[in-house]
């Protein structure tokens, strides 16, 4: 059986300099692909939108689950890859998704994660994944 090593999400190009160029060490987003992760594991970035594969890693110092991704800045302040407004106009845009799905229940409350990093390098070249990476994440495996 395969080991869980890290993960794998996509970041829009426009945002994925952040962590190499001004130094962002906090990336949160809804929490999928996340109950296997421990402090440790890698992630690895893969640049969505045009120019897409993998063009960077770096480790997860720890992990943070919350239910208003908000408080996140209370914690992270600006070390969090997206501004306080990216990250309403996301909440927003999510909320927007969810009425989209038909359910007779109300709409399960997503929580959210924030992965502090460390160790975060860029690749020379961007290498094309084997597999589509989902927007929700997946797992890397050995």
């Amino acid at each position: 059986m395969s080991e869980i090593t890290g993960v794998t999400f996509p970041v829009p190009k426009k945002y994925i300099s952040r962590f190499f160029e001004e130094d962002k060490t906090v990336f949160i987003k809804p929490a999928t692909v996340f109950k296997e992760l421990k402090p440790g594991m890698k992630i690895i970035f893969y640049q969505s939108h045009e120019d897409t594969g993998f063009v960077g890693e770096a480790t997860i110092k720890r992990i943070v689950i919350g239910e208003d991704p908000l408080a996140f800045f209370e914690t992270f302040g600006d070390a969090i890859f997206l501004t306080r407004e990216e990250a309403e106009a996301y909440m927003q845009n999510q909320e927007r998704w969810q009425g989209v799905r038909v359910r007779k229940e109300a709409p399960r409350k997503r929580p959210w994660m924030a992965l502090e990093l460390e160790n975060i390098q860029k690749y020379d070249t961007v290498k094309k994944p084997e597999r589509f990476v989902p927007v929700g994440g997946k797992y890397l495996r050995t």
